[in-house]
């Protein structure tokens, strides 16, 4: 008699087991695959650009399967979309934490822009945020991925600088646009010239004397 509610008790907790809700395991697998496969298409695009890359190359290369990738993704430029959020979403937590260990606002301000410079001469960054970003998504989804966080880290630091009294005083939301899109125009002379080191230091001059010319 033991032995058979011994028996029956095992039979149970493998019952349990066995049928536990899919969502209770599968959840981190789920979130493993995207990940999976927003990497690997990542460094594909990277490497050779949007163009050139196929779904079948990544999923074989990610290790999953086609239904895996449709299941996250609607398409080839969904999956492109991931990419680039992920890679815009990198370059500005890493200028808002560079530039946040600049003790004076101006210095800070000015260290953000050293930073976003940088990371447009990037080769990966470079294809991905500023060539195929714009041609694969359109300038105005691009802006809508990109601009609120950098938006809102121009914003912040435009402010900062007002209220420590090394900017003059002025409506800080438009000027914060004016300068994104100072910034924008930049990155994209960097990413399209020949020599993308010299059209750094070129733009550097110029956004800075922009720059410059607000203090008080």
């Amino acid at each position: 008699m033991a032995r058979l509610e011994a028996g029956l008790a095992k039979t149970s907790r493998n019952n349990r087991t066995m049928f536990r809700p899919c969502w209770a395991t599968n959840q981190p697998t789920t979130e493993v695959t995207r990940e999976t496969l927003v990497r690997t298409a990542r460094q594909l695009f990277a490497d050779r650009g949007y163009a050139a890359v196929g779904t079948e190359e990544v999923v074989q290369r990610a290790g999953r399967t086609r239904g895996a990738l449709y299941h996250h993704f609607r398409d080839k430029r969904d999956l492109f979309r991931a990419v680039y959020e992920q890679a815009e979403a990198e370059v500005v937590e890493s200028i808002r934490a560079g530039a946040s260990t600049a003790t004076d606002a101006y210095d800070q301000l000015v260290a953000g822009i050293h930073l976003f410079l940088d990371a447009c001469t990037n080769p990966a960054l470079m294809r991905i945020g500023l060539l195929d970003g714009p041609s694969v998504l359109g300038w105005a989804e691009c802006r809508d991925i990109a601009a609120p966080s950098a938006l809102g880290l121009l914003t912040v630091a435009l402010q900062g600088g007002m209220d420590a009294a090394v900017l003059r005083r002025s409506d800080v939301k438009p000027l914060a646009h004016l300068l994104l899109g100072a910034l924008g125009e930049a990155g994209m002379l960097i990413a399209n010239a020949d020599d993308p080191n010299a059209a750094r230091r070129d733009v550097e001059r110029a956004v800075l004397e922009l720059i410059d010319g607000l203090r008080i």
